[in-house]
C-alpha cells in the first residue's frame, strides 16, 4: 500500500526509505537542492550579523503567542469579522473539508485556483473538491508539477525538489501535447501562459496563511512567483485555510518573522512578494475578492497545548530549514515519511497530531538525532529532543519492535558492567575474524543486513582504547619523573583520585 498522495508504496518508513535509496534521480536532485538552500541560508544569516539574537527574539514571540493562543485567536477572529471576513473554526480535518466544500457548493464553483498551502495538503482538499466536481488547480510552479505527477509535496518550500528538469519537461510535454525543451525558462513560460487563463476563469481563490495578525485581523502571504497575489485578487471568492498556530500579535512582530523566514527557507533577505490582506474588496479598491472566508483549523494542534514536551512544536513557522540540514531527509526525500509534512518537523508533527494512531509510530525513527535541525531552526525548536520523547512514548505503550527491545536490553546489560563489556569486546574480536576483509565488515547477515546494504561496518581495532590505556598510563608516569616536583605531585594525586573515583570507565 502507499500513504495517501505520496505515490510511494510501503507500510513503514523503512520500506519507503528503501525505495527512495534505490532511486538515484531522487537522491541526486534532493542532495543538490538542499545543499544549495543550506548554503544560501548560511550566507544570508552571516550577512545579517546578529542571527542568534534574531533567533531568540523569534522564539520569544512564538512562545508568548502560543502561551496566550486563545486570547490572540479571539482577537484575530473579532477583528477579521469587523473587516467583513467570514471566520470559521474547524476542530477536525473532516470539519475543515466540509466547510470548504459547502462554500464551493454555495457559490456554484466549477474551478478553484490555489496558492501553495501545506494545510490543504494535510486535509487532502484537492481530492475532496474533485469528488464534488470542482477542478482544483495548483498555481505554484512546484505544486503544479507534482499535481500533474499525481504526487504530494516532497518538501515544505520546494514541493518538486525530488525531480530534475528532464523529468519535469517530460511531465509538462504530456500536458502541453508537444515536446518542450528541458530549459527552465521554456518550462516556466508554458506554465505561466496556461495558468493565466485559469486565474481569469476561476470561481474561487484558495490560499494558505504564513502569518495572521491578531491586532488587525489581517493575514500575510510570503511568495516568490506572484501566483498567490493573483489567487487572492482575481477570483470573486477567497478561502484562506490556516492552522490555528499561525497567529502573531501585531505588525511589529512581523518584522522579526519577515527577517527569519525568507533567510531560513531560501537564503533570501526578503521574498519577492509579501502580501498583507485585511478583509474583502472595499468600494475604493481596484481588485480583491467580494467574499472572503478564513477557516482556522485545529486538527490535533490543540493536543500540544500544555504538553511540556510538545507545546514548542506549535512555534514552527514552516521554513523548511530543518529539512535542508537533515542527513536522513537528504538521502530519502520527503515521500518516505508518508505524511503531508516531511523531514524532522514531519517526523515530530505527524505523530504528535495523530497522538493515538500507531501507524505513525515509526516516523520518529527516521532521524540520526544529530541535532542539526535544532541548530538550523530559526525559532529554536528542540526537534531532536521531541524525537527522543516520541521513541520513548512508543516503547512505554508497548508498540516497539520485539527484537529491537531484546537487543536494547542486551546492550544495557553489557554496557552497565565493565566485566561483561570487556568480555564482549574479546568475543567480538574473535567472532569478527570470520567476516572481516581489508579492515571492513561487508557481510549482509543478521543485524548488519540493512546497514551494510548502503555502507560498510569498520572492524574492531586489534587494540582497543582500554587495552592501550595501561601502556599510556605507564608512559605518563615515566614522563612525570622528568617534571617539576610540584607539578609531578599534583598529577600523581589527580591519577590517584581518578582511580578511587571509578577507574577507567568503558572506553
Amino acid at each position: 500500500m502507499s500513504k495517501p498522495g505520496t505515490g510511494m508504496k510501503g507500510d513503514t518508513v523503512k520500506q519507503r526509505a528503501e525505495i527512495a535509496l534505490n532511486n538515484d534521480f531522487l537522491r541526486k536532485a534532493v542532495r543538490f537542492t538542499t545543499e544549495r538552500l543550506k548554503d544560501g541560508k548560511l550566507k544570508a544569516t552571516e550577512t545579517l550579523g546578529n542571527w542568534e539574537e534574531w533567533r531568540e527574539r523569534g522564539r520569544q514571540i512564538r512562545l508568548h503567542t502560543i502561551a496566550h493562543l486563545d486570547y490572540y485567536l479571539t482577537q484575530f477572529a473579532e477583528n477579521a469579522r469587523a473587516n467583513g471576513v467570514h471566520v470559521h473554526f474547524a476542530s477536525t480535518a473532516e470539519e475543515a473539508v466540509h466547510l470548504s466544500l459547502s462554500i464551493a457548493e454555495r457559490n456554484q464553483a466549477k474551478t478553484v485556483v490555489k496558492s501553495k498551502s501545506m494545510v490543504t495538503e494535510e486535509l487532502h482538499l484537492n481530492h475532496a473538491l474533485e469528488s464534488i466536481g470542482v477542478e482544483a488547480i495548483e498555481t505554484d510552479l512546484g505544486e503544479y508539477i507534482i499535481q500533474l505527477a499525481g504526487e504530494a509535496p516532497s518538501h515544505i518550500i520546494i514541493p518538486a525538489i525530488h525531480k530534475n528538469r528532464y523529468q519535469i519537461a517530460e511531465l509538462l510535454s504530456k500536458d502541453a501535447g508537444e515536446t518542450l525543451e528541458p530549459d527552465t525558462s521554456v518550462l516556466a513560460g508554458y506554465v505561466r501562459r496556461k495558468l493565466r487563463e485559469k486565474f481569469l476563469e476561476a470561481d474561487i481563490g484558495m490560499t494558505g496563511c504564513n502569518f495572521a495578525i491578531a491586532e488587525t485581523g489581517s493575514m500575510v502571504l510570503f511568495e516568490n512567483e506572484g501566483n498567490a497575489r493573483m489567487v487572492s485578487t482575481v477570483p470573486r471568492t477567497q478561502i484562506t485555510l490556516m492552522g490555528m498556530e499561525r497567529i502573531i500579535p501585531g505588525w511589529g512582530d512581523l518584522e522579526v518573522m519577515a527577517t527569519l523566514l525568507p533567510r531560513s527557507a531560501t537564503g533570501q533577505k526578503l521574498t519577492v512578494y509579501m502580501s498583507g490582506i485585511t478583509g474583502p474588496r472595499r468600494k475604493e479598491d481596484a481588485d480583491g475578492p467580494e467574499e472572503m472566508h478564513i477557516i482556522i483549523i485545529d486538527n490535533g494542534r490543540s493536543l500540544q497545548l500544555g504538553d511540556p514536551e510538545f507545546q514548542e512544536l506549535l512555534n514552527c513557522i514552516r521554513c523548511g530549514a530543518c529539512l535542508n540540514v537533515c542527513p536522513v531527509y537528504r538521502h530519502i526525500g520527503g515521500h518516505a515519511y508518508g505524511g503531508a509534512y516531511s523531514g524532522p518537523i514531519g517526523a515530530v508533527l505527524t505523530p504528535a497530531i495523530n497522538k493515538n494512531v500507531a501507524e505513525w509510530d515509526d516516523i520518529a525513527n527516521a532521524s540520526s538525532l544529530c541535532g542539526a535541525c535544532y541548530e538550523a531552526c530559526p525559532v529554536k525548536i528542540p526537534l531532536h529532543e521531541m524525537l527522543i520523547y516520541l521513541r520513548r512514548r512508543k516503547v512505554e505503550k508497548g508498540r516497539s519492535d520485539k527484537i529491537e527491545s531484546l537487543g536494547m536490553k542486551g546492550f544495557a546489560a553489557v554496557m552497565s558492567n565493565s566485566g561483561r563489556f570487556k568480555l564482549a569486546l574479546k568475543m567480538g574480536k574473535l567472532g569478527q575474524q570470520l567476516v572481516v576483509r581489508g579492515g571492513e565488515i561487508r557481510t549482509k547477515l543478521g543485524p548488519l543486513k540493512k546497514w551494510n546494504t548502503y555502507r560498510v561496518t569498520p572492524s574492531l581495532p586489534k587494540k582497543s582504547f582500554r587495552d592501550q590505556w595501561g601502556t599510556l598510563e605507564q608512559e605518563i608516569r615515566e614522563g612525570l619523573q622528568e617534571m617539576d616536583p610540584a607539578i609531578q605531585a599534583r598529577m600523581e594525586q589527580h591519577m590517584k583520585d581518578r582511580e578511587k573515583g571509578g577507574g577507567h570507565g568503558h572506553g
